[in-house]
């Protein structure tokens, strides 16, 4: 079994502290993403979680045992780099075949395993070949078949498809879950896309400056984010925020801060009347509309055939997406007015960011 376990685990370089006290358990199995925008600590917390990063504080511990002193070549990982990190100089089965030559593997089970997992990656004919004669996505898989062929305990990818175009970004991670799909082995897998992390994790750790956010599965995550920064990261294109304080009298009516009003659910929400809210609502919950209670002032439109964008602003200049299947007339300069449905909202304190759902 190789499920990972962080209990308040602390990364310090001098007087920086960059991991904050993370406690996170992975089970065996599941497929876990980091996910956050650059410099929050990911690849960080994941190369301690490989053993090529000392940590400062806390324990990590891998299939029940604590791996805090244990070298990385013991741990029983193996880590996917964003460069790829092959050797130049070697053949595709050279590449394949050198870790488990350091081990003194048998030649002909070295044979066998080189030859099962360039089927499974189909690379079967790129094994003579140099990584120089290689596309991105080939030199990619290469990469990948090095790792798979040790048959570790976990995979750890650092953001691995990062140097691939948009297209065969798309084709990669769809080979990347299946090959979870097929081996079973606990991954953990870093990246700043949160395309990537919502289409491919069984489970999504959305960190900012060194702390955890929210853990949890993808679509959990998506409908009921724990804070601002989760709601606002989670989901493209990012959900829309208004601002404005709840009636004094009234908890169900926003006073939003462009003058206008709109009704609240009368249920769910832990606010309070007379507070200060932000209300989020995703741009495929918005829809035009003459009554809509919020005004948008419309700045772009993007026609992409099958489906529309329209982006604007509130008078008070808070950017607002409307999404739409199909095609629009709205043109840019057009003024429109926008509404939803009070189950389609979502609400945060002002001043802590935190969700204030109650179920």
């Amino acid at each position: 079994m190789a499920a990972i376990e962080l209990r308040d685990v602390r990364k310090v370089y001098g007087a920086a502290e960059v991991i904050k006290g993370i406690d996170l358990s992975i089970a065996h199995g599941e497929f876990c993403v980091f996910v956050g925008p650059s410099g929050c600590g990911k690849s960080t917390l994941l190369r301690m979680i490989s053993g090529l990063e000392e940590i400062s504080g806390g324990d990590i511990a891998i299939g029940g045992e604590v791996v805090n002193d244990i070298p990385a070549a013991d741990r029983g990982l193996a880590m996917v780099f964003q460069s790829y990190a092959l050797y130049p100089h070697m053949t595709v089965r050279q590449n394949l075949s050198f870790g488990l030559e350091n081990i003194n593997t048998p030649k002909a089970e070295i044979a066998a395993k080189v030859g099962e997992v360039a089927r499974m990656l189909q690379i079967e004919q790129l094994l003579d070949r140099r990584p120089k004669d290689l596309s991105g996505g080939q030199r990619q898989r290469v990469a990948i078949g090095r790792a798979v062929v040790r048959e570790p305990r976990v995979f750890l990818f650092d953001e691995p498809l990062s140097n691939l175009d948009a297209e065969l970004r798309v084709d990669m991670r769809g080979e990347i879950a299946a090959l979870h799909r097929r081996l079973g082995n606990t991954m953990i897998y870093v990246t700043h896309d949160q395309v990537e992390a919502m289409t491919m994790a069984d489970k999504i750790a959305v960190l900012r400056l060194g702390k955890l956010e929210q853990f949890g599965r993808p679509l959990d995550l998506y409908n009921r984010p724990a804070n601002l920064f989760v709601a606002g990261f989670i989901g493209s294109p990012k959900m829309n925020f208004l601002t404005g304080q709840v009636d004094p009298g009234d908890r169900t009516l926003l006073h939003l801060d462009t003058g206008e009003m709109l009704r609240l659910p009368d249920a769910g929400f832990a606010q309070v009347a007379g507070e200060r809210v932000t209300l989020g609502i995703r741009p495929n919950h918005l829809r035009v509309a003459e009554d809509g209670p919020v005004t948008v002032h419309v700045r772009s439109v993007e026609q992409l055939g099958g489906e529309s964008y329209v982006y604007g602003a509130t008078a008070t200049g808070a950017p607002v997406t409307v999404h739409s299947p199909g095609q629009t007339r709205i043109a840019m300069g057009e003024t429109i007015r926008v509404g939803g449905e009070a189950g389609d909202i979502h609400l945060f304190d002002s001043e802590s960011g935190l969700s204030l759902r109650e179920d």
